[in-house]
């Protein structure tokens, strides 16, 4: 079971793709067929569980969601499975709880059906792009939206994905507070980054990171070629929004890119594979400590997105089929002739 948890605000980049609005990502769907994506809304049936119905509810709903149902009682509400003696009491407990009841209530206000449509198209679109770029590949079979305790933020299992709304309540949230999550967590936990956490979350489990060198190279060219296929996927989706920054640290990336590039260049960082050091430049935060408090977090993926951005533009045989089975980062570096 493969889940994606966003704890760490998803990870992402900056200026994706100024240098990528060529006609790679100029992609035709027109002739494409595909099932539009319609999430069902197993926060809605879960709530309007009782003592009374929930025998009947929960055969209804195993059919209804298949093996996603029983991830979600046994993994994401943690209550043992509905094979468990205490599933019913378990399960009656969480949602009369009075703060999930209350968060529940929230995302309703924040959610209607409507929204959750306009989510389920874009979905869509997605999907009908990622079959031109990779044709052999399966997409999702079902998307669902829930409630998760705050605990996860967008799943991906069964071949179904899956987006807990309570971790995408807006900034101001009581509760977020409370837990006191930080700000550069919380900037980014509303519905106008649910679509692209969720893309970026289901690519991950799609294109494992095999390759047989874990260094900081391997670790920026396979988040780079993530954060590229992204906005390939969702070319109307705006930067900030796929790289989590402000527009503050966007500038900053653009304006330092090649001295940030000289910075890893310098005592071969690229080829470092102490895990302490890869962890500082690719791991979320407000900056990156290293470098200074005003360079954005993941730094390092940025970069790979810049590398990538430009093995694709220089190397224009090479499908994102054959980008996505490219194993090594070097050979990525050097024929990228990246020049920043």
């Amino acid at each position: 079971m493969k889940f994606i948890l966003q704890a760490f605000g998803l990870l992402f980049i900056v200026n994706f793709l100024v240098s990528c609005g060529n006609n790679r990502l100029d992609i035709d769907v027109s002739n494409v067929k595909q099932e539009p994506a319609v999430f069902k809304r197993l926060d809605k049936d879960v709530f309007t569980l009782t003592a009374e119905n929930i025998s009947s509810k929960t055969s209804e709903y195993e059919k209804k969601y298949g093996a996603f149902y029983l991830r979600y009682v046994s993994s994401i509400v943690n209550n043992g499975g509905v094979v468990d003696s205490l599933y019913s009491q378990t399960l009656l407990k969480f949602i009369n709880d009075k703060d999930i009841k209350t968060t529940y209530n929230d995302a309703l206000k924040i959610y209607s059906d409507n929204e959750i449509d306009v989510l389920g198209k874009e979905f869509t679109e997605v999907l009908k792009r990622f079959k031109v770029l990779f044709p052999t590949q399966p997409v999702p079979k079902q998307f669902v939206t829930f409630i998760s305790g705050f605990q996860y933020n967008v799943v991906y299992v069964d071949s179904t994905i899956g987006v807990g709304l309570d971790m995408y309540l807006g900034q101001k949230n009581i509760y977020y507070d409370m837990m006191q999550l930080p700000k550069f967590r919380t900037r980014t936990m509303n519905k106008e980054h649910i679509l692209s956490d969720a893309v970026r979350g289901w690519l991950i489990t799609q294109f494992d990171n095999q390759a047989a060198t874990n260094n900081l190279l391997n670790h920026m060219i396979f988040y780079g070629k993530i954060f590229y296929t992204c906005k390939a996927l969702m070319p109307s989706v705006q930067d900030s929004i796929l790289m989590g920054y402000t527009t503050a640290q966007m500038n900053y990336l653009d304006k330092y890119e090649n001295k940030l590039w000289g910075f890893f260049v310098k005592d071969n960082k690229l080829y470092d594979n102490n895990m302490k050091l890869i962890s500082e430049f690719t791991s979320d935060g407000p900056f990156t400590r290293a470098i200074s408090k005003e360079c954005p977090p993941r730094v390092a993926m940025w970069l790979g997105k810049q590398i990538v951005a430009s093995y694709m533009e220089n190397n224009e045989k090479v499908t994102f089929q054959e980008l996505m089975k490219e194993n090594d980062a070097q050979k990525i570096l050097s024929k990228s002739k990246y020049k920043p």
